[in-house]
C-alpha cells in the first residue's frame, strides 16, 4: 500500500531497465507510482508507461521552460527540449484529463533563472487555470519561488494541492498547512534536516511521500527509483513516533481522497 507522489519514470537515467525498476517497486508493496511530465516528449512518454503499467499514473504538466533549458545545460542531461506551443500542449493535457492523476509538475523557479518571472507566472497561471478546468490535484515545484506560488495558488479554487520538495521558511510551511495542502517527504529526508522539519510540523493526514526519482536518493551515489520509497515512510514514523503500518494506512487514505 505504498504510494510515490512524484517520480520521473521518463528519464533517460531509467532508459534500459525500466521493466526491473518497476518490478522492484511491485516486490517492495508500491501499489502507485505517479510519473510526472515536464514538456510535450515526457507528457507522452508518461502516458505510455501508464498504459503498459498498471502501478503508474500519469502526470501531464509544463514545467517553466526556460528553467528546463538552464537544467539540461547546466547537468548535461541527453535530453531533448524542442521548442513547443503552450496552448496546443494544454488542449493536448485537457483532451487526456481522463487518464491523468494529477498535473504535474509545474510551478516557479527563481533558482535557476530569474530574468523571466513573468514569463514563468503567465505560463503557472495557465496551469493553475487548466488543474481548475479539468478538476483535477496539482503536484507543484516552487524552488526560490515559494512565496510566489503560494500567492498564486491562494488565487484559485484548488484544494488538492501537493507541494513537491518544500524548501520555504516555516512560516510558509505553516501557511501550506493552514490552506489544508499536502507537503511531501522525499526519500532525502533520511539526510535532509529541512524535510525533517517539515514532517514535524506537518499533521499526517497533509503528508504525502515522494522519491523525485531519479534523484533524492536515500543511499549515497545511487540512482533513485521508487522500490526506495519505503525510507520515507519510516523516517515519517520515527519522527512521529507511530508504528509504520500507521503511517501507511493514513498516507493510503489520503491517496484514495485525491484519487480519482
Amino acid at each position: 500500500m505504498l504510494v510515490d507522489i512524484h517520480s520521473h519514470l521518463d528519464h533517460c537515467y531509467f532508459e534500459k531497465d525500466i521493466e526491473g525498476v518497476i518490478g522492484n517497486a511491485r516486490k517492495n508493496n508500491v501499489k502507485a507510482i505517479l510519473t510526472a511530465g515536464i514538456n510535450p516528449e515526457t507528457n507522452r512518454k508518461a502516458l505510455q508507461l501508464a498504459e503498459k503499467y498498471d502501478i503508474v499514473k500519469a502526470c501531464l504538466g509544463i514545467y517553466p521552460v526556460q528553467v528546463l533549458k538552464k537544467e539540461i545545460e547546466e547537468d548535461h542531461i541527453p535530453f531533448e527540449n524542442s521548442p513547443f506551443d503552450i496552448d496546443e500542449e494544454i488542449r493536448f493535457i485537457e483532451k487526456n484529463k481522463d487518464k491523468i492523476a494529477a498535473v504535474s509538475e509545474i510551478g516557479l523557479d527563481y533558482y535557476w533563472v530569474k530574468d523571466k518571472v513573468k514569463e514563468q507566472k503567465d505560463l503557472f497561471e495557465k496551469m493553475l487555470a487548466l488543474a481548475e478546468k479539468v478538476n483535477k490535484p496539482i503536484i507543484v515545484h516552487s524552488r526560490k519561488a515559494e512565496q510566489d506560488t503560494i500567492e498564486m495558488i491562494q488565487s484559485t479554487k484548488l484544494k488538492e494541492v501537493v507541494m513537491h520538495c518544500f524548501c520555504g521558511k516555516k512560516a510558509l510551511v505553516k501557511k501550506i498547512i493552514d490552506n489544508n495542502w499536502f507537503l511531501t517527504a522525499p526519500t532525502s529526508i533520511t539526510r535532509s534536516t529541512q524535510f525533517q522539519e517539515n514532517t514535524k510540523l506537518c499533521p499526517i493526514t497533509q503528508l504525502f511521500v515522494e522519491t523525485d526519482a531519479p534523484y533524492l536518493s536515500p543511499y549515497k551515489d545511487k540512482r533513485n527509483e521508487p522500490a526506495f520509497i519505503v525510507e520515507s515512510y519510516k523516517k515519517i514514523a520515527e519522527i512521529k513516533g507511530m508504528e509504520l503500518q500507521e503511517v501507511i494506512n493514513n498516507l493510503w487514505m489520503s491517496w484514495q481522497r485525491i484519487s480519482r
